[in-house]
C-alpha cells in the first residue's frame, strides 16, 4: 500500500540492478528536485506489478542512496531489503528519473 506522503516511482524491470531506471511521478517541481534532492519516501512499482516501500536519502557519504524494503516479485522470487547508490538523477518531462548504481554491501 502506498504511504500517504510517498511519491510513486515506476521502475522498468521486476527488480533493481546497476543501470535500472525508475521515474518519480507527481513531483511538484521536478527540475528543482532533480537539481537539489531532498529526502523523500518512495513507493516503487515494478514492471510485474509488484511494489516496495523505499526512501531516497540525498546526503550520504557515498552520495544519494535508495533504501528499499524487502518484497516478492510476481514470479515468487523473494528480494531482500537493500540500499543502492543512485548514479543519475535527471528531469524527464514532468518526472524525475533515477538511475540506479551499485548496491551498498555491509
Amino acid at each position: 500500500m502506498t504511504e500517504p506522503n510517498a511519491y510513486l516511482a515506476l521502475c522498468t524491470h521486476t527488480h533493481l540492478f546497476p543501470g535500472a531506471r525508475c521515474r518519480l511521478q507527481g513531483m511538484p517541481r521536478p527540475a528543482a528536485f532533480a537539481a537539489a534532492l531532498e529526502p523523500i519516501e518512495v513507493h516503487l512499482r515494478f514492471s510485474d506489478g509488484t511494489a516496495a516501500a523505499a526512501e531516497l536519502h540525498p546526503d550520504t557519504p557515498t552520495g544519494p542512496t535508495l533504501t528499499v524494503a524487502s518484497y516478492t516479485t510476481a514470479a515468487g522470487t523473494p528480494i531482500d531489503d537493500s540500499t543502492w547508490t543512485v548514479k543519475g538523477i535527471a528531469q524527464k518531462q514532468d518526472e524525475v528519473e533515477l538511475t540506479i548504481g551499485t548496491p551498498n554491501r555491509p
